[in-house]
């Protein structure tokens, strides 16, 4: 089956309410950068081609380099990422992939640690948002 529902046509309301979500997260204090990442690997591990191609461009507009997205594939082994941004993508990784284990004790301290309440509570919902993006854009594969 090729063709595929266009929610934003048929649900507007929904879309919209993702929408206020999104514009939510366009005013906190998260960085673009931490942004950028946290969209980037939930992404990559969603293997969600649309998004990545977004949020790809995205990032070089912001300045990130090329070597640094390609690493996020492997961040763990990667030398490119700072102990923040390790923190952040492990909280990625365990939330995106929250069936396998959650989300650890040490992976949330260590967000805190980095980031601080206020920081995490933003990062844990630009991790939800991209999630949900994500499986929006795969159910309907969306083309971009």
């Amino acid at each position: 089956m090729s063709n595929r529902i266009d929610i934003a046509k048929i649900q507007p309301k929904a879309l919209q309410a993702l929408l206020g979500v999104e514009s939510y997260l366009s005013t906190v204090e998260l960085s673009p950068e931490l942004k950028a990442l946290i969209m980037l690997r939930a992404s990559f591990i969603n293997h969600c081609a649309y998004c990545i191609e977004m949020h790809t461009k995205e990032a070089l507009k912001l300045g990130m380099e090329q070597q640094k997205i390609f690493a996020l594939s492997a961040w763990e082994e990667s030398p490119r990422f700072s102990q923040n941004e390790q923190a952040l993508l492990r909280l990625v990784d365990e939330m995106t992939l929250i069936h396998q284990r959650g989300v650890s004790d040490s992976t949330y301290q260590a967000c805190i640690d980095a980031l601080g309440e206020q920081g995490v509570a933003e990062a844990m919902m630009q991790i939800i948002m991209i999630n949900a993006w994500n499986r929006f854009a795969l159910a309907t594969k969306m083309q971009h």
